[in-house]
């Protein structure tokens, strides 16, 4: 594994966990590091437990890792929850004058900061934010001038005295450290690179953008709000038409609308707001007009946990709205793939005229990663399939909207074009779109509109790539794994393979079309196979036995709102190995 440096700030909600946070993920990307970055907090406004980790290195980080080397707690709780994830030559910065310091392990440096001697806390309720944020640049052999750049930039719109008051705090932390604490082994390092630094969110919002959308709306629901607001914020340069809707009924069947009039079209939501989507999703798929959902997965069900994430959704996607009828549903792999996952879905439903749902998570929504501003540096190969968009190859005869065709796809016109009269409902229908008015004496055109629609689920798996398994063929174990948690469960096999167990890895990242022949052919090579899921019964393994008739060796599970970390699944591994087959991580263990 590289070497990586991880840092938590925690505190009540209010206290201002987030800006430090900001400050440390700007100087990270400046110096050229990766970072990831990941906020664990509560569904209430002031008060409740907020930890923010944020690890970065010359590598990609593709998790959050296990521990931290620098913890800076904002009120007694953090310090309780949190001092005993440092190890030694790691750095706790804290108040001496609000927080005791427990027992921490040995080689682990405490900091104490006389906040009120060095700052007006009466006047500046924060002050030990930007103090100990100081402190720790010293510590990390950062120079000062990089921290008062970032600082004029993260508070220059509320004037120079807010600038010049959070400079000065912060360099009288920062001297206060270099005179009194020991600065770390390592200092952080620094390279030529660049890297954008996205949320999940954004990264779906700049991808649909890319992908040739034209008009978005969503209602707010968390975590799926942020794909809104940079839509919102961006939406009339980019040329996209915005529109917050009053319910996600009215959100699902205007996208449908839009995307009907030719244009593509996109929403955004969670798991309560998809479900009022669904009915929606069966018209778009009985109209066969091609539409893209965000379900931005949460703890659940009901209001659950609003802001805690899980793989919980599965199969709400996987029987949204009723009937047979041909879909297309995948997973991200990280935040990078939030991007690029976008154009990949946009041209399958185009191409087969079907709704497609993208399943995110929070963990991916609201977390945050360095991308390679490359990834986003590209025009993606738009198909648009049979869609006709001008009359002039009008040849005078009947249009079929719904023609039968071999694969299954039949020309789509816009309306208005001349000559290419058609209707279009919910209702079942001739290839014309007029409808099946008496079911008994139509029964044949029913079976043989369904068959024409089916028909293009063959077409689907063929534009579609199969997973594909990483690592050595003849490994001890084989996880799989689908969507957010690739990236820890990758970290946990580099920490198997340092304690002598070798392990590969089958990440699904198209949930349909699944390629249940390629991955069985994958799974039954394997000597032991263990499926890791965010969710309590393991829908996907559930869903992969209904394909395949595969049944996991064993799995590990965890359904407490926070993700994995590598040593849940490396912890895991070993114990199933040994003779245990499922493993449900407990609360205790996590790092929040």
């Amino acid at each position: 594994m590289s070497e990586t440096f991880a840092i938590g700030i925690g505190g009540a909600a209010g206290q201002g966990v987030a800006t430090p946070g900001d400050i440390f993920a700007m100087i990270f990307s400046r110096r050229g590091l990766h970072l990831n970055a990941y906020n664990a907090y509560q569904s209430i406004i002031r008060g409740g437990h907020t930890f923010l980790t944020i690890r970065t290195g010359i590598e990609p980080v593709e998790c959050m890792g296990d521990g931290i080397d620098l913890l800076i707690p904002l009120n007694q709780d953090t310090m309780d929850r949190h001092l005993r994830l440092l190890t030694t030559g790691g750095a706790c910065i804290y108040n001496a004058d609000t927080i005791k310091p427990g027992a921490a392990a040995d080689g682990v440096q405490l900091c104490a900061l006389p906040v009120s001697k060095m700052a007006d806390i009466t006047r500046n309720k924060v002050a030990q934010n930007t103090l100990a944020l100081g402190a720790a640049l010293s510590m990390m052999g950062v120079g000062f001038q990089s921290l008062e750049s970032v600082i004029a930039g993260q508070f220059g719109r509320k004037g120079e005295a807010v600038v010049k008051e959070n400079v000065d705090l912060a360099r009288t932390g920062y001297e206060y450290a270099t005179a009194n604490f020991k600065p770390f082994a390592r200092p952080l390092p620094m390279t030529e690179k660049r890297y954008a630094v996205l949320s999940g969110n954004a990264a779906m919002a700049m991808g649909g953008a890319a992908a040739g959308v034209k008009f978005y709306c969503a209602y707010p629901m968390s975590p799926s709000t942020g794909v809104l607001h940079w839509m919102a914020g961006h939406g009339r340069k980019a040329g996209i038409m915005v529109r917050q809707m009053e319910d996600e009924i009215g959100v699902i069947n205007m996208a449908i609308g839009a995307a009907h009039a030719g244009v593509r079209s996109m929403c955004a939501t969670s798991g309560g707001g998809f479900a009022l989507m669904t009915e929606g999703l069966g018209l778009s798929a009985m109209a066969e007009i091609p539409v893209v959902a965000i379900n931005c997965m949460r703890a659940g069900p009901s209001t659950g946990v609003p802001t805690k994430t899980e793989q919980g959704d599965l199969w709400q996607a996987l029987g949204a709205a009723f009937g047979d009828f041909p879909r297309v549903i995948a997973a991200p792999l990280n935040i990078g793939d939030c991007f690029t996952l976008m154009a990949e879905i946009f041209n399958v439903t185009d191409r087969f005229q079907c709704p497609g749902i993208v399943l995110c998570d929070l963990l991916l929504s609201e977390g945050r990663l360095s991308v390679d501003p490359k990834l986003l540096d590209f025009i993606p190969e738009i198909d648009r399939g049979e869609l006709i968009t001008t009359n002039g190859d009008f040849h005078e005869e009947e249009y079929l909207r719904y023609k039968f065709t071999e694969s299954g796809v039949s020309p789509r016109a816009i309306p208005g074009l001349l000559g290419y009269t058609h209707t279009v409902a919910s209702d079942e229908h001739e290839e014309n779109g007029v409808l099946i008015s008496d079911e008994y004496t139509n029964a044949g055109k029913r079976r043989a509109m369904m068959d024409k629609r089916m028909r293009k689920v063959a077409g689907i798996e063929a534009m579609v790539p199969p997973p594909v398994l990483e690592g050595p063929q003849d490994a001890q174990v084989t996880l799989v794994g689908w969507g957010s948690t690739d990236g820890t469960i990758r970290e946990a096999r580099a920490r198997l393979a340092e304690q002598g167990i070798t392990a590969n890895q089958l990440q699904i990242r198209w949930l349909v079309p699944l390629h249940g022949d390629a991955i069985l052919k994958i799974l039954r090579a394997a000597k032991h196979t263990i499926l890791v899921e965010n969710n309590y019964s393991g829908q996907f393994a559930r869903y992969l036995r209904s394909e395949t008739s595969f049944v996991a060796d064993g799995h590990i599970r965890k359904y407490d709102g926070e993700p994995f970390m590598p040593h849940h699944i490396a912890e895991g591994v070993r114990e199933q190995l040994s003779g245990s087959t499922t493993l449900s991580v407990p609360t205790h263990e996590v790092m929040v």
